[in-house]
């Protein structure tokens, strides 16, 4: 059996659908992080990792995935790298895991909204990236390591205090090009 027909194969095994179930909403909703894969207009990748307190992602609806970004990332590499791309392509997937081993996809379009009505819901949120979901799917979850959350970063915005400014920012080499209040 070649490539192609062992992909059809798994596509025909796995349950794809184009919209976010009740069992999916449950389990993206309780989760503090996720991975995050975009695509710019010239087709170079990116993945970045996402963390916040639980909740970080809302199910908006059954077509509709939302999560913040923060205000202190607006110079930060990983911003530019994971919600800026969507501004120029939309193509972003997304791999949900967790513990006891699950894993969910969820791939589609993700947009840029400065104005979102779910700003209010995350503390210090500067905008708000939006995924239209077109593919949900279980991804074999077997090398997912037994992971125990040990300490929340210090860098998630919460009970109103200032995050810290990362040390990447403080260095030579960083701050002529950050703006006075990030180059601490």
């Amino acid at each position: 059996m070649g490539h192609a027909a062992n992909r059809d194969r798994l596509d025909e095994g796995f349950v794809q659908r184009g919209y976010i179930d009740d069992g999916d909403k449950a389990f993206i909703e309780k989760l503090d992080m996720f991975f995050l894969a975009t695509v710019d207009a010239e087709g170079h990748p990116q993945c970045s990792y996402k963390g916040g307190d639980p909740g970080l992602v809302r199910v908006v609806d059954e077509h509709t995935l939302a999560f913040p970004n923060y205000d202190r990332q607006r110079d930060c590499t990983c911003r530019w790298a994971t919600c800026l791309t969507p501004a120029t392509s939309g193509c972003c997937s997304s791999i949900f895991a967790a513990n006891p081993p699950r894993r969910l996809r969820a791939n589609g379009t993700a947009s840029i909204h400065k104005e979102d009505p779910l700003l209010g819901e995350w503390e210090r949120a500067q905008f708000i990236v939006r995924v239209r979901v077109s593919e949900v799917f279980p991804n074999c979850p077997r090398y997912i390591h037994r992971m125990e959350l040990v300490e929340r970063s210090e860098f998630v915005p919460r009970d109103g205090c200032e995050p810290p400014v990362p040390a990447w920012k403080r260095a030579e080499w960083a701050r002529d090009a950050l703006p006075a209040r990030d180059s601490g």
